[in-house]
C-alpha cells in the first residue's frame, strides 16, 4: 500500500525503452539518437530559442531509449535551474522537475547531489502560498534517499511492543527480515502467510524476523490482539505514529509492506521479497553461512 507516485513524460519514456527488447529496441534507439544528435545541434546554434524547453523535453525522451543518463542529468538540471523561485514560482514543474532529477541522481549513486537539489528546491518554493506543503513533499524526497539498497547496514534499536530488547546489529551470523506492515495494510495481511511458512520452517535454521508496525496509538489493542491470534511471535517496534513512525520514517519508507532481508554479514541482501520469493532468498542466505 504506498503514498501516490507521480510519473512525468520523460520517466514514462524510460519506462517504456525498459519494456522494448530485441531488434524494436534497436530500431527506437537507432532513430532516437540521430533526434537526439539534430536537436544538440539546433540549441548549440540557437541557445535562446524560443522553443528551447520543447527541445529539451524532445532530447530527454530521445536520451531516455538510447541510455545516455549522464547526459539526461545535465539536461535536467539544466531545466532546474531555469526554474524562477519565488511567490509565482510554478509549483507543479518545480516538484515534477525536482522529483526526476532527484531520482535520475539517486539512480546514478549521486545522492549528496540529489540533496543539494532539494535543498535548492525547498529554497525556491519560500514565498509561495503552499510553500510548506511543497516543503513537506521534498522532505518526503529526501526521506527516500535514506532507503537502503542491497550492500547497505541498517541500524535498528528499540524496546519492542513485548518488551524485548532488540538490535540488529547484534543479529549478526543470523538471516534476519525487517518488514513494515500495518494491520490495516491489505497487502501486508496477504503476505502474512507466506512470512509466516517461512518463519517456521527456518527459524530453528538461524531465520529472524523484526517488525515494524505503522498502526496508529488508537489501535495498540488491536494490533496486540492481531499478532496474538495471528501467532506472530516475533518483536514488534511500535510507537503509535502511523506513517510517521520513527523507524519508517529514517528509512524513507513510502509504501508497506516494505522488507529488506539482511544476510549473515549484517548487510542488505535483497528488498521487498513476495511470496515464494522470500522463502527461496531465506534458504539462500542460510545456505551461504
Amino acid at each position: 500500500m504506498k503514498k501516490p507516485i507521480l510519473i512525468t513524460a520523460a520517466a514514462s519514456l524510460a519506462l517504456a525503452a525498459n519494456l522494448l527488447a530485441g531488434p524494436a529496441a534497436d530500431i527506437a534507439a537507432k532513430h532516437a539518437a540521430a533526434s537526439a544528435k539534430e536537436l544538440e545541434a539546433y540549441l548549440a546554434k540557437n541557445p535562446d530559442a524560443e522553443d528551447k524547453g520543447e527541445a529539451l523535453e524532445h532530447l530527454l525522451g530521445a536520451y531516455s531509449l538510447t541510455g545516455n543518463n549522464s547526459r539526461m542529468i545535465e539536461l535536467m538540471q539544466m531545466k532546474f535551474s531555469k526554474i524562477e523561485g519565488g511567490a509565482n514560482v510554478d509549483a507543479q514543474e518545480l516538484f515534477m522537475t525536482t522529483q526526476e532529477l532527484v531520482g535520475m541522481l539517486s539512480d546514478a549513486g549521486q545522492k549528496d547531489a540529489a540533496r543539494k537539489v532539494l535543498a535548492e528546491a525547498t529554497e525556491k518554493s519560500k514565498g509561495h502560498q503552499h510553500a510548506d506543503q511543497i516543503a513537506q513533499a521534498f522532505s518526503q524526497m529526501e526521506g527516500q534517499l535514506n532507503q537502503p539498497g542491497i550492500g547497505d547496514t541498517m541500524e535498528i534499536s528499540f524496546k519492542s511492543l513485548q518488551g524485548e530488547e532488540v538490535d540488529l546489529a547484534k543479529m549478526k551470523g543470523k538471516v534476519v527480515l525487517v518488514d513494515f506492515w500495518a494491520t490495516w495494510c491489505g497487502p501486508c495481511i496477504r503476505e502474512l502467510p507466506h512470512v509466516q511458512e517461512t518463519y517456521k520452517k527456518y527459524h530453528d535454521k538461524g531465520f529472524e524476523i523484526i517488525a515494524i508496525s505503522l498502526d496508529k496509538a488508537a489501535d495498540e489493542d488491536k494490533l496486540k490482539k492481531f499478532i496474538k491470534d495471528k501467532d506472530m511471535p516475533w518483536p514488534q517496534h511500535f510507537d503509535g505514529k502511523g506513517w510517521g513512525n520513527e523507524i519508517s520514517t529514517k528509512f524513507g519508507i513510502t509504501g508497506i509492506p516494505a522488507t529488506f532481508l539482511i544476510g549473515t554479514d549484517g548487510k542488505v541482501a535483497a528488498t521487498n521479497l513476495r511470496g515464494k520469493q522470500l522463502e527461496e532468498a531465506v534458504a539462500k542466505q542460510l545456505e551461504a553461512k
